[in-house]
């Protein structure tokens, strides 16, 4: 490549996170590089400092780029890229530095470790670029669900606990002082913590913070102050997408993103071999016809599928933001041994989030569109900020509601929310309530979030009335549209409109639309495969408190006929809360 075709090639680049590969003629991988803004980043090399990377660049005759959400991802992905490929051009990294891991064995009563050679049968989560912070996080999971620490030769025989016993980071199963069932339970809760589930672990840290402070014990208040935000900052960096252990039962793992503008499909395809996340591509194909906004994404996956795996070898699993839309489809790959989920949290959703992200890149020119929207509606000023709203349930079980972000034309994932909504079988009410919930919040000045230049529902003149119902009642002042199924029409309160399907404003609602609904598939499909109970409907009680609640009592009847002092033994159970679960159960 000659200076200004890097220029040309880096100006269509965004200005994200992410890593990038140069390639020669023959596909060759020369150079692996991470960046915290790629267009910068790769926009440097039409005037490289070293004459080792000036011959790359000239040898170069192409440029792959994958974009990630964080720097850390970016950096791990660029750790695993450079060991896959060992590129000419990275003597530096060569080295085959490992970042460290944690790992709960495979013993009947597993013990965890940070380590950076890890047990092939061991359950294993990482790499972390900031073992400090893994130390700190290891050693709160120890103190409050008790796991052991000790080598199998300090485990076994042994008569009495050891001194972690007594300084209370490990609940000593090898001398029975709890069970292994019970001491089975906790090592379940540390494995939510790593897949995600953070308040597992910041819930506890929390409420003892505050009677910390209530005693006047402020130096040790400050101690698990200081904890808990390492804890709630441990999963932001987002590196366990990139790259993570597992359990190695699933060696060859395909995760596909998808997204729809016009006649025009694009899926990115990432590919994850022994949890290391070390391939990503591109491709395009022409949407299918008569695709409405429920099946869109999956009739693109549908025909994807088939014909990309038709003369490759099948992964173990496949993931995906939505289900292919066809039966038959499901059946081949349920015959063939490969595992089809649309997870709906942890590290497998944010790999999906990756491969959504990737397939958004570079398409279409964005520049234009909120102007172009606004001219479209007849609005006074571009629109730059916009709220997406949509509904899912099963027959009126696991009712929830996502109200996504868009800013520019661009996701906001910070600025996503979603809610649980009332069990009924009515979109009209059950949208209502939504969005009554999003407005009264910003009516009382109690989100954060700056208001939208426009809300986009999900749905047509039904949908679209009861929002409008919802927005009345509160005297929240915004302008909002629907984007009605199947026809692909634009509703507003003032008409009707049915835009070419090439026009960029139209793309622009259409990804909005199109991510609102995954995004609340996404989280009815974790709250239906989760295990419920009544106490799942109590104000105050979260996973872990009930996990307690049930392990004290055995079950949710013997919950019900606990009073109140009973209820309070149970850590994480206050006074107002055991009074509330006394009246609701």
């Amino acid at each position: 490549m000659d200076p200004s075709e890097v220029r040309t090639r880096a100006a269509d680049l965004p200005r994200e996170p992410g890593s990038y590969q140069f390639l020669d003629e023959s596909g060759t991988v020369l150079y692996v590089g991470k960046a915290v803004d790629l267009r910068d980043r790769v926009r440097s090399y039409a005037d490289p400092r070293g004459e080792r990377i000036r011959r790359m660049v000239e040898r170069a005759t192409d440029l792959d780029v994958a974009v990630t959400d964080t720097e850390t991802q970016a950096l791990l992905l660029e750790a695993n890229l450079i060991k896959r490929h060992q590129p000419r051009y990275n003597v530096r990294l060569k080295d085959d530095k490992s970042y460290p891991l944690v790992q709960l064995t495979a013993h009947d009563v597993p013990r965890i470790e940070i380590t950076r050679d890890p047990d092939d049968d061991a359950t294993v989560y990482g790499p972390f670029t900031d073992k400090g912070r893994v130390e700190t996080v290891v050693k709160a999971l120890r103190e409050t669900y008790g796991l052991r620490g000790c080598s199998d030769h300090k485990y076994s025989n042994r008569d009495r606990p050891c001194l972690d016993y007594e300084v209370g980071i490990c609940t000593a199963p090898c001398t029975g002082e709890i069970g292994h069932g019970e001491y089975g339970q906790d090592v379940e809760s540390v494995q939510r913590f790593f897949e995600g589930e953070t308040g597992v672990l910041a819930d506890p840290i929390g409420r003892e913070m505050e009677r910390a402070a209530q005693d006047e014990a402020f130096e040790r208040a400050a101690n698990l102050r200081d904890r808990l935000e390492a804890v709630e900052a441990f999963h932001g960096e987002g590196g366990e997408a990139v790259s993570a252990g597992g359990s190695g039962r699933e060696r060859a793992v395909d995760v596909l993103g998808a997204t729809v503008e016009g006649d025009e499909a694009t899926v990115a395809r990432l590919h994850a071999a022994g949890g290391q996340l070390v391939e990503r591509e591109q491709h395009t194909l022409a949407a299918p016809e008569g695709a409405g906004a429920g099946t869109r994404i999956g009739a693109v996956f549908a025909a994807f599928v088939p014909q990309y795996y038709a003369e490759r070898e099948l992964p173990d699993a496949i993931l995906l933001s939505e289900r292919p839309d066809d039966p038959e489809l499901d059946a081949w790959l349920a015959a063939e041994g490969v595992d089809v989920r649309v997870p709906g949290a942890g590290r497998e959703a944010k790999l999906v989030d990756l491969a959504l992200k990737n397939a958004r890149r570079g398409v279409g020119a964005r520049g234009d569109e909120g102007a172009a929207l606004a001219e479209a509606l007849g609005l006074e000023s571009p629109v730059g900020r916009i709220e997406g709203f949509d509904v899912s349930h099963a027959q009126g079980s696991a009712v929830v509601g996502s109200n996504v972000t868009f800013v520019d034309g661009s996701p906001e994932k910070s600025d996503y929310r979603r809610r649980k909504l009332d069990e009924r079988n009515d979109d009209y009410a059950n949208m209502r309530a939504l969005v009554r919930w999003r407005a009264e919040r910003a009516v009382a000045g109690r989100d954060d979030r700056p208001a939208p230049d426009l809300l986009l529902i999900d749905g047509g003149d039904g949908q679209l009335g009861a929002a409008q119902d919802a927005l009345a009642e509160t005297g929240w002042d915004v302008s909002v549209v629907a984007l009605a199924k199947a026809e692909e029409l634009v509703v507003t309160p003032s008409g009707t409109y049915d835009w070419n399907d090439d026009a960029p404003h139209l793309h622009l609602c259409q990804r909005v639309r199109d991510e609102a609904h995954r995004f609340a598939v996404q989280y009815h499909q974790s709250l239906r495969d989760d295990v419920s109970t009544a106490l799942d409907d109590v104000p105050g009680v979260g996973p872990e408190t009930r996990r307690r609640l049930l392990r004290r009592f055995g079950s949710v009847e013997n919950v019900r006929d606990a009073d109140p002092g009973q209820l309070q033994q149970v850590d994480g159970v206050g006074k107002k809360t055991a009074e509330t679960i006394a009246a609701r159960l």
